[in-house]
Protein backbone atom coordinates (compact mmCIF):
# COMPACT_ATOMS: atom_id res chain seq x y z
CA UNK A 1 0.00 0.00 0.00
CA UNK A 2 1.14 3.39 -1.20
CA UNK A 3 1.28 6.12 1.41
CA UNK A 4 0.23 9.05 -0.82
CA UNK A 5 -1.83 9.08 -3.74
CA UNK A 6 -2.68 12.14 -5.83
CA UNK A 7 -5.70 12.01 -8.08
CA UNK A 8 -5.05 14.51 -10.76
CA UNK A 9 -1.62 15.44 -12.11
CA UNK A 10 -2.11 18.71 -13.47
CA UNK A 11 0.72 21.94 -12.74
CA UNK A 12 -0.70 22.16 -9.09
CA UNK A 13 -0.72 18.00 -8.54
CA UNK A 14 2.61 17.95 -10.46
CA UNK A 15 4.33 20.74 -8.10
CA UNK A 16 3.40 18.61 -4.90
CA UNK A 17 4.47 15.70 -6.35
CA UNK A 18 8.09 16.86 -7.31
CA UNK A 19 8.28 18.53 -4.20
CA UNK A 20 7.04 14.97 -1.99
CA UNK A 21 9.38 13.10 -3.89
CA UNK A 22 12.80 14.80 -2.05
CA UNK A 23 11.00 12.79 1.34
CA UNK A 24 9.30 10.18 0.03
CA UNK A 25 10.63 7.21 -2.23
CA UNK A 26 8.43 6.88 -5.30
CA UNK A 27 7.28 3.20 -4.17
CA UNK A 28 5.25 5.33 -1.44
CA UNK A 29 3.23 7.36 -3.97
CA UNK A 30 0.63 6.66 -6.39
CA UNK A 31 -0.91 9.05 -8.19
CA UNK A 32 -3.85 8.20 -11.14
CA UNK A 33 -4.95 11.54 -14.14
CA UNK A 34 -7.48 11.65 -17.05
CA UNK A 35 -4.91 11.51 -19.74
CA UNK A 36 -2.86 8.59 -20.22
CA UNK A 37 -0.34 10.02 -21.84
CA UNK A 38 0.46 12.53 -18.78
CA UNK A 39 0.17 9.39 -16.97
CA UNK A 40 2.55 7.36 -18.68
CA UNK A 41 5.47 10.64 -18.22
CA UNK A 42 5.63 11.51 -15.48
CA UNK A 43 5.58 7.62 -14.17
CA UNK A 44 8.65 7.58 -16.99
CA UNK A 45 10.32 11.17 -15.23
CA UNK A 46 9.45 10.14 -11.24
CA UNK A 47 9.38 6.82 -11.17
CA UNK A 48 6.20 6.58 -9.12
CA UNK A 49 3.77 4.48 -10.43
CA UNK A 50 0.02 4.92 -11.58
CA UNK A 51 -3.48 3.75 -11.19
CA UNK A 52 -5.60 3.34 -14.12
CA UNK A 53 -9.02 4.87 -11.76
CA UNK A 54 -9.62 7.00 -9.31
CA UNK A 55 -10.58 4.44 -7.06
CA UNK A 56 -7.76 2.51 -7.46
CA UNK A 57 -5.63 5.47 -6.94
CA UNK A 58 -7.30 6.07 -3.68
CA UNK A 59 -8.21 2.39 -2.25
CA UNK A 60 -4.07 1.81 -2.61
CA UNK A 61 -2.82 5.10 -0.25
CA UNK A 62 -3.29 6.22 3.15
CA UNK A 63 -3.33 9.83 2.09
CA UNK A 64 -5.43 10.88 -0.84
CA UNK A 65 -4.79 14.02 -2.23
CA UNK A 66 -7.29 15.46 -4.49
CA UNK A 67 -4.93 17.95 -6.93
CA UNK A 68 -8.46 18.57 -9.15
CA UNK A 69 -10.58 21.66 -10.24
CA UNK A 70 -13.26 22.56 -8.00
CA UNK A 71 -15.42 21.49 -10.81
CA UNK A 72 -14.50 17.64 -11.11
CA UNK A 73 -15.31 17.18 -7.85
CA UNK A 74 -18.99 16.26 -7.54
CA UNK A 75 -17.50 13.15 -10.52
CA UNK A 76 -14.37 12.21 -8.14
CA UNK A 77 -15.97 12.16 -5.06
CA UNK A 78 -18.85 9.92 -5.93
CA UNK A 79 -16.02 7.64 -7.64
CA UNK A 80 -13.97 7.28 -4.28
CA UNK A 81 -16.90 7.21 -1.65
CA UNK A 82 -17.59 3.59 -1.11
CA UNK A 83 -13.87 3.44 -0.99
CA UNK A 84 -12.36 5.70 1.38
CA UNK A 85 -11.56 3.91 4.17
CA UNK A 86 -11.79 5.39 8.62
CA UNK A 87 -8.22 4.87 9.06
CA UNK A 88 -7.45 7.41 5.35
CA UNK A 89 -7.01 10.70 5.45
CA UNK A 90 -8.23 12.94 2.40
CA UNK A 91 -6.02 15.97 1.45
CA UNK A 92 -8.40 18.20 -0.54
CA UNK A 93 -6.55 21.16 -2.22
CA UNK A 94 -9.87 22.74 -4.40
CA UNK A 95 -10.72 26.43 -3.29
CA UNK A 96 -14.35 26.73 -1.92
CA UNK A 97 -15.07 23.52 -0.96
CA UNK A 98 -15.79 23.03 2.37
CA UNK A 99 -14.90 20.02 4.62
CA UNK A 100 -18.43 19.24 5.29
CA UNK A 101 -19.46 19.69 1.99
CA UNK A 102 -17.40 16.87 1.19
CA UNK A 103 -18.42 14.84 3.67
CA UNK A 104 -21.87 14.97 2.09
CA UNK A 105 -20.62 12.44 0.06
CA UNK A 106 -17.84 10.54 1.49
CA UNK A 107 -19.70 10.49 4.62
CA UNK A 108 -19.33 12.32 8.42
CA UNK A 109 -16.42 10.06 9.35
CA UNK A 110 -14.66 10.85 6.65
CA UNK A 111 -10.87 12.33 8.09
CA UNK A 112 -10.52 15.71 5.70
CA UNK A 113 -7.37 17.73 5.44
CA UNK A 114 -8.28 21.61 3.76
CA UNK A 115 -5.65 23.07 1.94
CA UNK A 116 -4.56 26.03 -0.32
CA UNK A 117 -1.06 25.54 -1.99
CA UNK A 118 0.29 27.27 -4.77
CA UNK A 119 2.74 26.80 -8.03
CA UNK A 120 5.75 27.97 -6.68
CA UNK A 121 5.79 24.61 -4.76
CA UNK A 122 7.20 23.51 -8.01
CA UNK A 123 11.00 24.89 -6.79
CA UNK A 124 10.52 24.15 -3.05
CA UNK A 125 8.96 27.80 -2.53
CA UNK A 126 5.64 26.90 -1.69
CA UNK A 127 2.96 29.04 0.50
CA UNK A 128 -0.19 26.86 1.82
CA UNK A 129 -2.73 27.22 4.52
CA UNK A 130 -3.82 24.04 6.00
CA UNK A 131 -6.96 23.66 8.11
CA UNK A 132 -8.45 19.85 9.72
CA UNK A 133 -10.74 19.43 12.79
CA UNK A 134 -8.99 19.25 16.09
CA UNK A 135 -9.09 15.60 17.41
CA UNK A 136 -9.57 14.39 14.09
CA UNK A 137 -5.60 13.20 12.96
CA UNK A 138 -2.99 11.20 15.53
CA UNK A 139 -0.01 12.71 15.96
CA UNK A 140 1.63 10.26 13.83
CA UNK A 141 -0.89 11.74 11.29
CA UNK A 142 -0.25 15.63 12.34
CA UNK A 143 3.39 15.19 11.82
CA UNK A 144 2.83 13.60 8.53
CA UNK A 145 0.50 16.18 7.46
CA UNK A 146 3.23 18.86 8.04
CA UNK A 147 6.05 16.91 6.23
CA UNK A 148 4.24 16.56 3.58
CA UNK A 149 3.51 20.55 2.72
CA UNK A 150 6.48 21.65 4.10
CA UNK A 151 8.55 19.18 1.82
CA UNK A 152 7.89 21.55 -0.84
CA UNK A 153 7.88 24.83 0.93
CA UNK A 154 5.89 26.34 4.03
CA UNK A 155 2.82 26.03 5.55
CA UNK A 156 0.67 27.38 8.45
CA UNK A 157 -2.03 25.82 10.55
CA UNK A 158 -5.69 28.35 9.62
CA UNK A 159 -8.92 28.39 10.66
CA UNK A 160 -11.29 26.88 7.60
CA UNK A 161 -13.24 30.07 7.25
CA UNK A 162 -9.93 31.91 5.96
CA UNK A 163 -8.77 29.69 3.22
CA UNK A 164 -11.17 31.91 0.33
CA UNK A 165 -8.43 34.72 1.96
CA UNK A 166 -5.08 32.65 1.92
CA UNK A 167 -6.27 31.69 -1.83
CA UNK A 168 -6.13 35.59 -3.21
CA UNK A 169 -2.99 36.33 -1.26
CA UNK A 170 -1.35 33.06 -1.88
CA UNK A 171 -2.67 30.35 -4.04
CA UNK A 172 -3.78 32.62 -7.10
CA UNK A 173 -1.48 35.52 -6.94
CA UNK A 174 1.68 33.81 -7.90
CA UNK A 175 -0.03 34.74 -11.29
CA UNK A 176 -0.09 38.30 -10.62
CA UNK A 177 3.02 38.30 -9.54
CA UNK A 178 4.55 37.15 -12.74
CA UNK A 179 2.28 39.73 -14.80
CA UNK A 180 4.28 42.13 -12.44
CA UNK A 181 7.31 40.57 -13.81
CA UNK A 182 6.54 40.98 -17.53
CA UNK A 183 5.72 44.40 -16.97
CA UNK A 184 8.49 45.24 -15.40
CA UNK A 185 10.71 43.57 -17.94
CA UNK A 186 8.94 45.25 -20.47
CA UNK A 187 9.95 48.10 -19.38
CA UNK A 188 13.28 47.22 -19.07
CA UNK A 189 12.94 46.14 -23.08
CA UNK A 190 11.69 49.52 -24.15
CA UNK A 191 14.55 51.46 -22.70
CA UNK A 192 17.22 49.21 -24.40
CA UNK A 193 17.58 45.56 -22.43
CA UNK A 194 17.73 42.61 -24.25
CA UNK A 195 14.46 40.79 -23.18
CA UNK A 196 16.31 37.92 -21.41
CA UNK A 197 18.28 40.40 -19.35
CA UNK A 198 15.13 41.88 -18.58
CA UNK A 199 13.31 39.05 -16.84
CA UNK A 200 16.04 38.14 -14.97
CA UNK A 201 16.60 41.71 -13.48
CA UNK A 202 13.23 41.70 -12.96
CA UNK A 203 12.92 38.18 -11.65
CA UNK A 204 15.59 38.45 -9.13
CA UNK A 205 14.58 41.41 -7.65
CA UNK A 206 11.23 40.41 -7.02
CA UNK A 207 12.85 37.36 -5.41
CA UNK A 208 15.35 39.44 -3.17
CA UNK A 209 12.62 42.25 -2.70
CA UNK A 210 10.64 39.16 -0.71
CA UNK A 211 13.56 37.39 1.11
CA UNK A 212 14.69 41.07 2.30
CA UNK A 213 11.28 41.58 3.93
CA UNK A 214 10.56 37.74 4.92
CA UNK A 215 14.40 37.92 7.11
CA UNK A 216 14.33 41.29 8.55
CA UNK A 217 10.48 41.68 9.44
CA UNK A 218 10.38 44.60 8.25
CA UNK A 219 6.39 46.10 7.41
CA UNK A 220 6.79 46.57 3.52
CA UNK A 221 6.16 50.27 4.05
CA UNK A 222 9.37 50.50 6.29
CA UNK A 223 11.74 48.61 3.12
CA UNK A 224 9.80 50.81 0.57
CA UNK A 225 10.27 53.96 2.58
CA UNK A 226 14.01 53.01 2.60
CA UNK A 227 14.29 52.93 -1.39
CA UNK A 228 12.49 56.34 -2.08
CA UNK A 229 15.13 59.12 -1.46
CA UNK A 230 13.47 62.42 -1.64
CA UNK A 231 12.81 64.09 -4.99
CA UNK A 232 14.70 60.59 -6.69
CA UNK A 233 13.59 58.40 -9.35
CA UNK A 234 11.81 55.64 -7.10
CA UNK A 235 9.46 58.01 -5.13
CA UNK A 236 8.43 59.03 -8.70
CA UNK A 237 7.87 55.71 -9.54
CA UNK A 238 5.75 55.41 -6.34
CA UNK A 239 3.32 58.41 -7.67
CA UNK A 240 2.61 57.26 -10.66
CA UNK A 241 2.10 53.94 -9.71
CA UNK A 242 -0.19 55.41 -6.81
CA UNK A 243 -2.03 57.61 -9.35
CA UNK A 244 -2.86 54.54 -12.06
CA UNK A 245 -4.30 52.57 -9.06
CA UNK A 246 -2.00 49.61 -8.23
CA UNK A 247 -3.40 49.13 -4.70
CA UNK A 248 -6.66 49.56 -6.17
CA UNK A 249 -6.43 46.98 -9.01
CA UNK A 250 -4.36 44.43 -6.50
CA UNK A 251 -7.59 44.65 -4.08
CA UNK A 252 -9.91 44.02 -7.09
CA UNK A 253 -8.17 40.97 -8.49
CA UNK A 254 -8.87 39.74 -5.11
CA UNK A 255 -11.95 40.89 -4.73
CA UNK A 256 -13.04 38.93 -8.10
CA UNK A 257 -11.21 35.95 -6.84
CA UNK A 258 -12.57 35.67 -3.42
CA UNK A 259 -15.82 35.91 -5.04
CA UNK A 260 -15.09 33.04 -7.37
CA UNK A 261 -12.98 30.96 -4.39
CA UNK A 262 -17.03 31.37 -2.58
CA UNK A 263 -18.85 30.59 -5.23
CA UNK A 264 -17.79 26.68 -6.33
CA UNK A 265 -20.34 23.91 -4.86
CA UNK A 266 -20.38 20.67 -5.12
CA UNK A 267 -23.84 19.29 -5.89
Amino acid sequence: MAKIGFIGMGNMGYAMLKGVLHHFEPSEIIFTDVNEDRMEAVAQETGVSYAFSNAECANKAKYIVLAIKPQFYPQVLKNIQNVVREDQVVISIAPGIAIDTIKMTLGSDARIVRAMPNTPALVGEGMTGVCYEDGMLTVTEIEFIETFFASFGKMRKVDEKLLSAITCVSGSSPAYVFMFIEALADSGVKYGLARKEAYEFAAQTVLGAAKLMLETGEHPGVLKDQVCSPAGTTIAGVAALEEYGLRNAVLKATDACYAKAEGFKVN
